[in-house]
């Protein structure tokens, strides 16, 4: 029997089940860059392509989130053509954003403040912050990061490294020792 037929005869729980594992992930990439609300929208957008392309899905090609992290990254392409302009990142809008970068284990993201990563955020190219949420919001591999974005896998590391280099460099180091 045909895999393209196997897929469809037992598409839609496998469907709910991909869903379910992967729609928190595309809605944090999504936050990286757009306010909630337009992070709700191109998530669900996301997931009709998703639905209608399922049929096409191969895993022997790429891992059900990888597929969908490609969906997702052309979702936002398409919006971003579609804006007349890109408006600064403001934390403010993108709740889940500012959660994540402060909720973290590390010493030095426990002290940030929103207004320090509101100002570092606006900082970053937009290479660095498509890289970083692909990375850590819908958490892929350098490995799955690489090919979506055109960049070796050494390349998508160098990209965080930087970035988060930077990040702490810019970090008062009264605030790292907790001294402030």
């Amino acid at each position: 029997m045909p895999a393209h037929f196997l897929r469809s005869s037992r598409g839609e729980d496998e469907l709910v089940r991909v869903y379910e594992d992967n729609v928190r992930a595309v809605y944090a990439f999504f936050a990286y860059s757009v306010p909630g609300h337009a992070a709700e929208d191109l998530t669900a957008t996301t997931f009709e392509h998703v639905v209608r392309a399922w049929s096409r899905f191969d895993p022997a090609y790429a891992r059900p989130r990888t597929w969908i992290m490609a969906i997702a990254r052309n979702v936002l392409t398409d919006h971003f053509r579609r804006q007349s302009h890109r408006h600064a990142i403001s934390l403010d809008q993108y709740p889940a954003l500012a959660a994540s970068l402060v909720s973290s284990d590390d010493p030095a993201a426990r002290c940030l403040s929103l207004d320090l990563v509101r100002d570092w955020l606006a900082r970053l190219k937009p290479r660095e912050r498509e890289v970083l949420a692909l990375r850590f919001a819908a958490d892929l591999s350098a490995a799955d990061v690489a090919p979506q974005l055109g960049l070796s896998e050494a390349n998508v590391h160098q990209i965080s490294s930087r970035a988060l280099r930077r990040l702490h460099e810019e970090l008062p180091s009264a605030e790292l020792t907790g001294n402030a």
